[in-house]
């Protein structure tokens, strides 16, 4: 039977950060709640490790390769249809609460309505990161680095913002369109840096209680790809030992803070009587390096940046189980199409996840991302199957990883020639799927038409980036 959806996404929030995950000190009660109430996927990615490409990828069900938005600056315009353009054909409300990061407001990306939309700056986004062959040069200055610790930014009261219209629409709206199902985008911009918490929850993570990040040392080995896009990203050089424990108790505060605006958003939608009718889906765009390996944000293929939780939760749906199938944000579209009784609407890439939930587990099943935006000389593909993962470079040594007994992803196997068949495997895999030097050319083609759109590179570079797209209503600050 059809029903309402509400789907609620976060910004970069990484899947160990929480407790129904498994952290043994983060405070998510609501998301752990909700996880009993509901089924989690423990083996969940984005299927690209950065803001635009992967919210493209969950609109339209498909992957980067296949529709062309490979960055921050390359951003969904509705040139590809997705669930919300289903939804409307077939005369369902569906409409989006918060970030979307599309190009701009007006183009027709398959909402009803748009509340409170945070997009790209300009229409144009950050150019700077389609800047390749060679990339530009480091960073000089790191806002991440200086906007840290208690207190308030744009970001938490645009939160609130979004926290109090969501439970606004489904107080005086949702009983309007009680005539067929909806579907609610809620889309929340928390954890995202800048990483300033209010300091109710900035001060439950004392510092003590805070690890060395792993391969937070300058001896510690990173890949010749990882390593390029950590000296050109290098925001870990701008803090101290002391501030970087500032930002990640400002990280984790911003995950409890997220957790709280989730609650009262779930608690209004029980109080108006809609939950036994409305499946509820809980995700994040991307994950957080959280300055392991001196790397923060995201962009890279490791656990910490790809994975992502995924947490399901309403009718038909299992209580309390766990399902370890690999899934991605493509199987996002697929989900809300058959829970709106609009099944038969094809997506391409993605599966609705309550069909996988009610199934054994499924191993073979492949996760796959890729990433071709800022920092990427090159561009990388991820394929996690059973319990390795693969990461494939252009032009740079793959690196394969055993996720069941190295779950830190410090061993790379992809030189071991125990493995040597398991990474022939997992290539074949990939080559099956893609030509990697074909996308690659591809997407750096597009950039470089974009970069010469835009004036040039020495114009683009001059003009620096923003790092981090502000809240509405505030100015882009750029920096070199």
């Amino acid at each position: 039977m059809p029903h309402n959806v509400l789907f609620i996404m976060s910004d970069e929030h990484q899947q160990k950060a929480a407790g129904c995950y498994g952290h043994s000190f983060v405070k998510t009660p609501t998301l752990d709640r909700l996880a009993e109430s509901g089924t989690r996927f423990t083996n969940a990615y984005t299927t690209s490790p950065i803001c635009v490409p992967a919210r493209a990828s969950f609109a339209t069900g498909r992957y980067v390769h296949d529709i062309g938005y490979w960055d921050n600056a390359h951003a969904y315009e509705g040139r590809v249809e997705g669930w919300g353009h289903a939804m409307q054909k077939a005369g369902m409300h569906c409409l989006s609460i918060g970030k979307l990061h599309y190009r701009s407001e007006e183009d027709p990306t398959g909402f009803s309505q748009q509340v409170v939309p945070l997009h790209i700056v300009g229409g144009e986004g950050s150019v700077s990161g389609c800047v390749k062959q060679p990339l530009g040069p480091p960073i000089k200055k790191s806002k991440l680095a200086i906007e840290i610790g208690p207190g308030e930014s744009g970001y938490t009261r645009y939160d609130q913002s979004i926290m109090e219209n969501t439970c606004e629409w489904l107080r005086d709206e949702a009983p309007k369109h009680s005539d067929q199902p909806w579907a609610l985008f809620c889309s929340f911009v928390c954890p995202h840096y800048p990483l300033i918490a209010p300091p109710e929850f900035y001060e439950m993570y004392p510092h003590d209680i805070l690890e060395h990040p792993k391969g937070n040392d300058l001896d510690y080995d990173l890949h010749p790809w990882i390593e390029k896009m950590q000296k050109l990203n290098c925001h870990d050089d701008f803090f101290t030992e002391e501030t970087r424990k500032v930002a990640i108790a400002s990280y984790y505060g911003l995950c409890s803070y997220l957790d709280s605006n989730i609650k009262k958003v779930l608690d209004t939608l029980e109080a108006c009587d809609l939950r036994d009718d409305t499946l509820i889906v809980y995700t994040a765009d991307h994950g957080e390096n959280l300055a392991t390996r001196r790397l923060w944000g995201k962009s890279n293929m490791y656990e910490e940046s790809a994975a992502i939780p995924m947490i399901l939760s309403g009718p038909g749906v299992a209580a309390g189980k766990v399902v370890n199938t690999p899934v991605t944000l493509a199987d996002g579209s697929a989900t809300i199409l058959e829970a709106v009784g609009l099944g038969e609407e094809t997506i391409i890439d993605g599966r609705a996840l309550q069909e996988i939930a009610n199934e054994p587990d499924d191993m073979d099943r492949v996760a796959f991302s890729e990433y071709h935006a800022n920092g990427a000389d090159t561009a990388s593909f991820m394929i996690r199957k059973g319990n390795f993962k693969y990461i494939h470079y252009v032009d740079y040594e793959p690196e394969l990883f055993d996720q069941e007994n190295d779950p830190e992803e410090e061993n790379n196997l992809a030189t071991d020639p125990t493995y040597a068949s398991t990474l022939a495997d997992f290539h074949a895999e990939l080559i099956k799927r893609i030509d990697p030097e074909a996308v690659n050319a591809a997407a750096q083609a597009a950039q470089a038409a974009l970069v010469e759109a835009a004036g040039g590179r020495e114009a683009v570079l001059n003009k620096g980036s923003f790092q981090g797209t502000p809240a509405p209503g505030e100015k882009a600050e750029y920096v070199q």
